[in-house]
């Protein structure tokens, strides 16, 4: 803003435009002053092997968060009547289940994957239609989901751990190009394919319409339902994608996949403020997860109980839920 602008522009304005710049250009600052910090007390952090570690390991928490993003973008950003997935982490689990299973149970390559692929989208389908034609609020249709879900995967599991081995799993656990793991490669395949559908395509522009201006797009002849419909089957298949990364992490299917829902929504959210408008976006939320991944990643080399991470995750939400609240009010009072 030149100085000039700031003589000329009232102050309610310019507080509305420097918002925006103060939370992308805070949160960029702070992931440096953290890459800066562990770097100067933990040993070998920035080392090129820690760093692809850390993409590999944030894979998981990563793609669960790109699938949430799409379902805020197309359902606004209101936590209790905008879009939200609160089932993802739960699909994770019972896909991971079923594909641990159907693989045991000699199921040609092939099959299980569309299963599991299937299991997600199918999870995908379900919240769509609990929203849109049941005109449920996202929180509760999803929350409901979320515990049949689970069900589901105590059902199959037993609720124990389902081991198994496949090549796969294999290339996904054990697989490196360029120095760099699989796991972090599929990362940025994923963020990748959704950054240009979402970021700099036709549809993802009426996503954001649809999300954002609803009443708009509605004038504009956007079908919303189907819309926000598609942002529920993508966050599906996030998570069957989430569920291959994981069984190849902990080799199998695993129990307690609902204790990443926190880290999940939190990425989610914090990738709000790398943005130009405080908005949902796919580029925010990739730099939202290695932010969180670094810090795991350093509290792991300090000894740092992991508890903290929790509680640093909390703190993240309270401050990106204040910064667009205060935004929401200035916008209002126009």
């Amino acid at each position: 803003m030149s100085r000039f602008e700031a003589l000329v522009i009232p102050a309610p304005e310019r507080a509305r435009r420097l918002l925006p710049l103060l939370a992308r250009r805070g949160s960029l600052l702070v992931l440096l002053a953290i890459l800066l910090v562990f770097a100067l007390s933990a040993p070998n952090f920035l080392s090129a092997g820690n760093i692809a570690n850390v993409f590999a390991q944030s894979a998981i928490l990563g793609i669960l968060a790109l699938g949430l993003t799409c379902v805020v973008i197309g359902g606004g950003s209101n936590v209790v009547s905008g879009g939200l997935d609160l089932s993802l982490a739960a699909n994770l689990g019972l896909c991971a289940a079923v594909y641990s299973s159907l693989n045991n149970a000699g199921f040609e390559a092939w099959q299980a994957i569309s299963l599991t692929l299937g299991c997600g989208l199918l999870v995908g389908v379900f919240n769509g239609l609990a929203v849109i034609f049941l005109r449920l609020p996202p929180l509760l249709a999803t929350l409901a989901s979320m515990n049949l879900i689970a069900g589901l995967e105590l059902v199959l599991t037993e609720n124990t751990v389902l081991p198994t081995d496949s090549s796969l799993l294999d290339v996904l656990a054990d697989g490196v190009w360029l120095g760099v793991p699989a796991l972090a490669w599929v990362l940025l395949s994923v963020a990748a394919v959704l950054i240009v559908l979402i970021q700099y395509s036709a549809y993802g522009l009426r996503l954001y319409a649809v999300g954002e201006y609803p009443d708009a797009a509605r004038a504009a002849g956007l079908g919303l339902k189907r819309y926000v419909f598609s942002s529920y089957l993508i966050a599906g298949g996030c998570a069957a994608i989430a569920a291959f990364c994981s069984a190849a992490f902990f080799s199998g299917s695993t129990t307690g996949s609902g204790d990443m829902l926190l880290s999940v929504v939190a990425i989610a959210f914090l990738g709000v403020v790398f943005s130009r408008r405080l908005t949902a976006n796919i580029p925010g939320t990739l730099l939202a997860t290695l932010l969180l991944g670094f810090l795991i990643n350093g509290f792991q080399l300090l000894n740092i109980s992991s508890f903290w991470v929790n509680g640093v995750q909390g703190a993240l939400i309270l401050l990106v839920v204040a910064f667009s609240g205060a935004q929401d009010q200035q916008e209002g009072g126009q």
